[in-house]
């Protein structure tokens, strides 16, 4: 694969940077309105943790053989199936019946989490790769398309989560899912009409073989992924939202609608900035004036100093009485900060990915690496239902900081100047 001419390459970029932000802003909504919707069903912590397991496993095994499909029939090919298959995903969830036994739902669910999880990484491994070919090379380009991409693309799906509260409170879980469906299903056919020439089309030589890393730099850099995305979801999936829907929520079907919107608005605005933060990211660490060598010992030292912060908020949650208003305020403003050291550290990391893959085989490195980060996911999911139930959020977040603290060992790893 080789990089095409600029104007073609923008365009190109242009429409797949539209196509993601659809994507995201159905997945968003589609993540809220699950974990809202069944824990007023009665779901445990564990129960909604379960939910969304095989949404990572499928990520998983998703991005370990989409970039090998990518490489082989082409980008476009793996962007337009994920927007299909999340059309699917989001009709099959208006079949759910309240009639069924919960561990019915329960697998029917999670079997449709896991549809949604391949659509999401088809569609994510095809917009990230994309931009290593489209990007210019010179004055931190790279750099800066991927910032944009990756932060607007959270900053839309805060909007999305924002928007799922908005629509169960408004239409109730059927007519929510059914509204993003059509409306998904019209992205994906302008997508399809206009979407012009840039991406590659693929190469018949393509092995299977080929996903598995060779690179020192992409091994570790994937080890650190792993255990940065585990820190996050263990607060972020379950513990968090749940904890803010007990404060706020005084039982009545009225209160149930406004806990459901003010966590909806908590979560959006916590995504919205870690999107924000993220496209700012070349310009506060002034990218463009440095060399990789420097930007991979920042992605060490961010990684340090994301550590203290749930540390700090594991010893706070530890003290204090809960609920407690000044727990609360320091629990919103501590992640708020997270959220920003984080943003930074994931925008290293979705540079360095791309820095460090060849362009030949740019679609299996990005594979092999969101592989790494579904399984970060997938721990932190996992975690974040137990933690929460068997000891409450001092659990939650001190889980967090030994996860942020594996994270740095192995940024540490990573050599500035490899063989």
């Amino acid at each position: 694969m080789t990089q095409v001419p600029q104007r073609a390459g923008l365009a190109a970029y242009i429409a797949v940077t539209a196509a993601y932000w659809a994507f995201m802003l159905s997945d968003g909504a589609l993540r809220m309105l699950v974990l809202l919707h069944f824990h007023t069903l009665g779901f445990s912590p564990v129960q909604l943790a379960y939910l969304f397991v095989l949404y990572e496993v499928a990520g998983m095994v998703t991005n370990l053989s989409a970039g090998w499909i990518a490489a082989r029939f082409g980008l476009s090919v793996t962007l337009y199936a994920g927007l299909a298959l999340q059309v699917v995903a989001l009709l099959a969830l208006a079949q759910l019946d309240p009639s069924w036994a919960i561990g019915l739902s329960i697998a029917y669910v999670m079997a449709v989490q896991g549809l949604s999880g391949v659509a999401k990484d088809l569609a994510k491994m095809s917009s990230k790769s994309a931009v290593k070919l489209l990007a210019p090379r010179e004055n931190g380009g790279l750099f800066r398309w991927v910032a944009v991409l990756t932060g607007s693309k959270n900053a839309v799906k805060g909007v999305g989560f924002l928007l799922g509260a908005g629509l169960l409170a408004w239409l109730g879980f059927d007519g929510a899912v059914l509204s993003m469906a059509g409306a998904l299903a019209l992205v994906l056919i302008a997508i399809i009409s206009l979407m012009p020439a840039g991406l590659p089309t693929g190469r018949k030589g393509a092995k299977f073989s080929d996903v598995f890393s060779k690179s020192v730099n992409v091994n570790w850099l994937s080890a650190a992924r792993v255990f940065l995305f585990g820190a996050r979801d263990v607060w972020f999936v379950v513990g968090i939202p749940i904890y803010f829907y007990a404060v706020l929520s005084d039982g009545t079907p009225a209160g149930d609608r406004a806990a459901f919107f003010l966590v909806g608005t908590f979560m959006a605005v916590w995504i919205i900035l870690y999107g924000a933060v993220q496209a700012a990211a070349p310009r506060i660490l002034r990218a463009a004036a440095r060399p990789e060598a420097d930007l991979i010992g920042a992605a060490r030292y961010w990684a340090v100093a994301l550590f203290f912060v749930p540390a700090v908020l594991t010893v706070a949650a530890a003290l204090a009485p809960q609920p407690a208003l000044w727990f609360t305020l320091t629990l919103i403003a501590g992640l708020m900060v997270f959220g920003v050291i984080f943003a930074i550290n994931s925008s290293l990391h979705s540079y360095l990915i791309l820095a460090f893959s060849r362009a030949e085989r740019v679609t299996m490195d990005v594979g092999f690496y969101y592989m790494a980060n579904a399984a970060g996911r997938l721990i932190g999911t996992l975690l974040s239902g137990l933690t929460y139930q068997i000891g409450g959020l001092p659990l939650v977040l001190g889980c967090a900081a030994v996860m942020v603290a594996l994270s740095a060992i192995f940024a540490g790893r990573l050599d500035a100047s490899p063989a």
